[in-house]
Formats: structure tokens, C-alpha cells, sequence
């Protein structure tokens, strides 16, 4: 019985792990990618970047793309790997319905 309960503990709090490590990137700053590189991905995809900055670990580029939509991503700063990213269409006004 102690043992089945130990085993559903451990399957519990995998779960919460798992999200907590989605939270932030845990890099030591000793590996991190230059912020030359992470403008040089935004300007790769495309991107005109507005901003970069670090937010709970990782870098955050506020961009805009070739359509004008508001691009925010977050970037792993060692792998410049693209964790998240948000799109957000301009808002049209009246004249353009």
C-alpha cells in the first residue's frame, strides 16, 4: 500500500514540474546566445523588432511582421529556440470595414 502510494505521488507532481519548467528558461548566463542574434532571428523571419527584452529567464522580442501585426515571442536564450509566440492583428477602423 505505501509503495502504491508513493508511486501516485510521483505521477501527481510530474504534471506540476512539467508546467513550472514552461514558466522561465533556467539558463546560466555563461550559455546564453548574444542579443545581436536574437535581433538577427527576428530580422531573419522577417520581423521588424520594436523591442528586447528578458522576461522570467528568456528573451522577449515585441515585433511587428510584414503585414504589421504585433508579433510577441519568447526566444530560449541558449538554443534561440521560439518557446511561445503571440500574433495580434491590427485593429481595423471604420473607413476600412
Amino acid at each position: 500500500m505505501r509503495k502504491t502510494l508513493t508511486i501516485l505521488a510521483l505521477l501527481v507532481a510530474l504534471p506540476a514540474g512539467a508546467a513550472q519548467a514552461e514558466e522561465g528558461c533556467f539558463v546560466p548566463m555563461a550559455e546564453w546566445q548574444p542579443r545581436a542574434a536574437v535581433a538577427q532571428l527576428a530580422t531573419d523571419k522577417g520581423w521588424k523588432v520594436r523591442r528586447i527584452k528578458i522576461d522570467d529567464g528568456c528573451y522577449e522580442i515585441d515585433a511587428r511582421d510584414a503585414e504589421g501585426n504585433s508579433i510577441e515571442a519568447t526566444i530560449h536564450p541558449a538554443t534561440l529556440e521560439i518557446l511561445k509566440i503571440e500574433h495580434e492583428q491590427p485593429e481595423k477602423t471604420e473607413d476600412e470595414d
